[in-house]
């Protein structure tokens, strides 16, 4: 097998050995495109002193895209066959790398620790069904990493980076604002994948910031800003009304919080959730 990054023909060779049938179960697409690999790699902005975490990295398009450039690269694969082909393939394709890739096992979700050096980045073609609950458990567990760049759907995308009063605007977006700042770095199209999706993908730069300075805890936080959403249309007062026990109660609260009782959630940014947050948790 050649050197270098995989192409078309080595990514359907490399499935068939393993008689891959890439499934929507496990929003498995796989790059086969080395300009587009090289491209994420770039506006990941990774260097030579990174030790990059990756989800997802199915038969090794990015894992070898990135330790062209990184000090180190840790891979977490669900899939046992892909897990256990992926030293083999970078051995094959980049053999001056193999001693620093690491490869776990593993549902994303379920980790909590990692082998090796704290990752400093994380870049990732993350899994479509799942990439906003995988995203948001990497902030929470792991705060060694300062950057990133994600591939997602590009719906996600824009639910992602859209700020208040957006119509994309909700859940992900403001719980991603609690752990960082995010931006669109670029488009993906449907072709250079292996099956070919029928969305765009979008690329997502995470640059992690600390989060509000609050006296309520994150999961006090997370919890209002569910309320808050799960009825999006509603007015916060009364969206709120089962947190705090009636709707005046939560006006009460709400106002107190320097909040419109009368706004909807779509328009206040995570530090209103915050301040709404502290009140519960000092009327409880």
């Amino acid at each position: 097998m050649a050197e270098g990054l995989l192409d078309p023909r080595t990514i359907r060779a490399l499935a068939s050995e393993l008689d891959l049938r890439p499934t929507k179960q496990r929003g498995q697409n796989f790059v086969h495109d080395a300009n587009t690999v090289r491209r994420i790699v770039s506006a990941s902005g990774i260097t030579p002193d990174d030790v990059v975490l990756e989800i997802g990295p199915g038969l090794g398009s990015l894992t070898l895209g990135l330790l062209e450039v990184a000090k180190h690269v840790t891979a977490i694969e669900i899939e046992s066959s892909l897990a256990r082909r992926l030293p083999a393939t970078v051995e094959q394709r980049l053999p001056d790398a193999s001693g620093r890739l690491t490869v776990v096992e593993a549902d994303a979700l379920d980790v909590t620790e990692l082998p090796g050096p704290p990752p400093t980045a994380v870049v990732a073609n993350l899994p479509y069904n799942v990439s906003v609950p995988v995203l948001l458990h990497l902030c929470e567990t792991f705060d060694s990493w300062t950057r990133g760049l994600v591939m997602v759907q590009l719906e996600v995308a824009d639910r992602l980076v859209a700020g208040p009063g957006s119509r994309t605007y909700g859940v992900p977006s403001v719980k991603l604002a609690w752990f960082a700042d995010a931006s669109r770095a670029g488009t993906v199209p449907p072709a250079v994948f292996w099956p070919v999706p029928n969305v765009d993908s979008g690329l997502v730069r995470i640059v992690r910031h600390e989060p509000p300075q609050t006296s309520a805890s994150r999961d006090e936080v997370f919890a209002i800003i569910d309320a808050a959403f799960a009825s999006r249309r509603k007015m916060l007062r009364a969206a709120l009304a089962g947190v705090f026990g009636s709707s005046s109660a939560a006006s009460e609260a709400i106002a107190a919080a320097g909040v419109d009782p009368q706004a909807r959630g779509e328009t206040l940014r995570v530090a209103d959730f915050a301040r709404i947050a502290e009140q519960r948790r000092a009327r409880s």
